[in-house]
């Protein structure tokens, strides 16, 4: 044995301990001889752009214990990694590097912008994986997958094929949530939501008998040019006479109809509302109902169409609401204005405020995969923990609308769609004769070839949502050679450990496919672990300066330091109000820890035998192996309901205050071969029970003290 220095510096340890395991094979359960009953966690693929940030940290931390623990007690446990190719936000990465040299993806062309980005993500894609490898997770690396692998690529067009062929998938124009910065749709759970300072504006719509006004109240007045009604609630006595009625749509000059719908909130404004379904998700619903027109009034690129009238069209959104404002106080129809404070609907990447409008797009039908992801979950099959979280599950998915599943964007997977050109070649033996049998549309693997015609097939330029290869990751992507293998004994997997913030953009949407194509939910059990916050209680922001790097954090107190301080802040809250304190207490307790082994290193000088030789004759040593095996029972139960905080806390306060404070200072007046034993015992059980916490020093003190024949703590077993 090496003399142990005089202080732990993780800076010597950390990286060459890593090597050591990831060199070794020991991540992979495969390598371990005796592993038999299989446990298995898949990590949540962060995007390819990513860098690591503490809620990343948390989670991988969780994740870690949970493998690390099972692992060391005979389980073949596994951690599937990955990352996801983030298309929306990879592009937006590669587009603004573009746009620094002076060139835009549409002067490259798609496939030479495709390239580009495959560049990108070669160079740095991995970035955030090097950073979780800092932090000590102990993922299969071998079995690393990414959402755009030829395999997983496969999956996804076999699914997008499934679900076409059973009629589920389907083309139509319907009103979606556009980004006119990223130039592409978004699903309704990718839009977040900022408080904004408006004005409320109260417009008068002049009834068309000239018997008066119907004052309506909108924070939208440039859309009231593409209004087809005024909407009141049948409710409400105000208005019960003018139900029926017309107004002339100011402006425009339109007649259009006074409706009754219960959709109607009789409290906001004035009560009356104007209806213009092309440009609002509840007045498109209220137009469908009642078979009203919809005026498109803009366009993808946000300015205003010929729809809008001549003196508006190719304004500017902001534009065209000044010139309304304007031109309604000119009429005298601007009753009016009010400060308003809301919310409004922006991209989840850019930032932009999102505009309702009209577009052909994919979708997937949802009421039958709804259904299969809630009984899954009310069955108790799939337990969601802390149970809270099953309510925002269960309230999506019995209101869930179609899920648009296209994409205008580059970068992702290209849906397996193939488009007939509209002009046709005859055949030889054909004649023309048989061109209305030309099929328009084929969806296929790979390109078709037209019956009869010689036109070529084009393949839909739009790409798939993210999430919707995302949602196939506990079963698509292995290496076809293991696939079968993999899925036979891994797949359901033990636990998925997620974010509050993503239950139904992933965790819904993997369950539902996972019963679908596996028949059977993806994992028994979904942890749903703390938020952290800033210390104040507000979300974390990096463009607001409040934002926590783990990395820096490892780098100035080390890994174990960091877990320590992540995991002894999880304490059963779901919100963690984040105190840099407990990063420091954990850099002290490595030290406790290290100061132990030197005392023990002194003491004992080489491993004593095992503990069945044991002699429990002194008190004090009845003592503590009672607390112990206490100790280890208590640690057992609190990772089985993962209370992983409240166990931390225990191992803690056992190794600083029962073997530190008590036992060690008993044991430094005894020469007796029993002291020598127990502290033997004591040191090694607390190094395996403290290992999936705080992972290197842990094994350093091991493979000084106690390794032999080149085995590793990490796959010592756990009684």
């Amino acid at each position: 044995m090496n003399e142990l220095s005089s202080a732990y510096d993780p800076k010597l340890t950390e990286d060459k301990i890593y090597k050591l395991w990831e060199d070794s094979g020991v991540f992979n359960p495969d390598n371990l001889k005796g592993a038999k009953k299989p446990y298995a966690i898949h990590l949540p693929p962060p995007n390819v752009t990513g860098s690591l940030h503490m809620g990343h940290a948390l989670n991988a931390t969780i994740t870690d214990i949970l493998i690390r623990y099972h692992r060391m007690r005979g389980y073949k446990a596994v951690w599937f990694p990955g990352t996801d190719h983030a298309g929306i936000a990879t592009q937006s990465v590669v587009e603004k590097q573009l746009k620094k040299e002076g060139i835009s993806r549409w002067d490259l062309g798609r496939e030479k912008f495709v390239e580009k980005v495959w560049e990108w993500r070669n160079k740095y894609g991995s970035i955030i994986l090097d950073q979780l490898k800092k932090l000590g997770v102990s993922a299969d690396w071998s079995r690393l997958r990414f959402t755009m692998d030829p395999a997983y690529a496969e999956w996804v067009k076999k699914v997008f094929i499934h679900y076409y062929e059973k009629g589920w998938i389907y083309r139509g124009k319907r009103l979606v949530n556009w980004c006119t910065a990223c130039q592409t749709a978004l699903s309704d759970l990718e839009i977040e939501y900022k408080e904004e300072k408006g004005k409320l504006w109260h417009i008068k719509y002049p009834l068309a008998d000239k018997s008066g006004f119907v004052v309506v109240a909108t924070t939208r007045p440039e859309t009231m040019l593409g209004d087809a009604a005024v909407a009141v609630n049948p409710k409400d006595r105000r208005y019960e006479k003018l139900v029926g009625k017309k107004v002339l749509l100011p402006i425009i000059n339109r007649e259009i109809p006074i409706i009754a719908d219960d959709a109607i909130d009789m409290f906001f404004g004035t009560g009356a509302v104007k209806v213009t379904p092309a440009h609002d998700q509840l007045d498109s619903e209220i137009g469908q109902r009642h078979k009203l027109p919809a005026y498109e009034l803009i366009n993808e690129r946000g300015k205003m169409t010929d729809e809008a009238g001549k003196d508006f069209t190719g304004l500017k959104i902001i534009q065209a609401r000044e010139k309304v404002v304007a031109e309604l106080e000119k009429l005298g129809l601007l009753e009016k204005t009010e400060d308003l404070t809301h919310n409004v609907a922006v991209c989840y990447r850019s930032g932009t405020v999102l505009e309702p409008l009209l577009s052909n797009q994919w979708f997937l039908k949802m009421e039958k995969l709804a259904r299969g992801a809630l009984k899954a979950v009310k069955s108790g099959k799939t337990k969601i923990v802390p149970e809270n979280f099953e309510k925002p599950y269960f309230t999506w998915l019995e209101n869930v609308r179609d899920w648009c599943i296209s994409r205008q964007i580059w970068w992702g997977h290209q849906l397996p769609v193939w488009f007939h050109e509209p002009k046709c070649v005859p055949k030889d033996g054909h004649g023309g004769k048989d061109f209305d049998k030309c099929e328009e549309t084929i969806v296929s693997t790979t390109e078709p070839e037209c019956e009869y015609c010689d036109a070529k097939f084009l393949q839909s330029t739009d790409v798939l949502d993210t999430w919707f290869s995302s949602a196939l990751w506990p079963f698509a992507g292995f290496d076809p050679k293991e696939e079968k293998g993999i899925l036979k004994q891994f797949y359901p997997s033990s636990v998925l450990v997620t974010a509050r913030d993503i239950i139904n953009l992933w965790v819904a949407r993997m369950i539902f496919s996972g019963l679908e194509f596996m028949k059977k939910a993806p994992f028994p059990e979904v942890l749903i672990h703390a938020t952290i916050l800033t210390k104040e209680g507000k979300r974390m922001s990096k463009s607001l300066g409040t934002g926590i790097d783990p990395v820096e954090l490892i780098e100035k107190y080390g890994a174990d330091a960091t877990r320590f301080g992540i995991i002894w802040q999880a304490m059963g809250t779901q919100d963690i109000h984040w105190d840099e304190t407990a990063v420091m207490a954990g850099k002290k307790f490595a030290n406790k820890l290290w100061n132990i082994a030197r005392f023990y290193q002194s003491k004992i000088g080489s491993p004593q035998p095992t503990a069945h030789s044991l002699r429990l004759e002194n008190a004090e040593d009845k003592v503590i192996m009672e607390k112990l095996k206490n100790l280890q029972s208590a640690i057992d139960q609190n990772v089985k309901s993962y209370e992983l905080g409240p166990g931390l806390h225990k191992i803690y306060e056992f190794i600083w205050h029962e073997v530190a404070d008590k036992y060690i200072e008993s044991a430094k007046n005894r020469e007796d071969e029993n002291v020598k034993l127990i502290l033997n015992h004591l040191l090694l059980s607390c190094l395996k029970l403290l290992h999936p916490f705080m992972p290197f020093i842990t094994e350093e003190i091991y493979q000084r003290l106690f390794a032999q024949d080149s085995r590793f703590l990490m796959v010592e077993q756990c009684s």
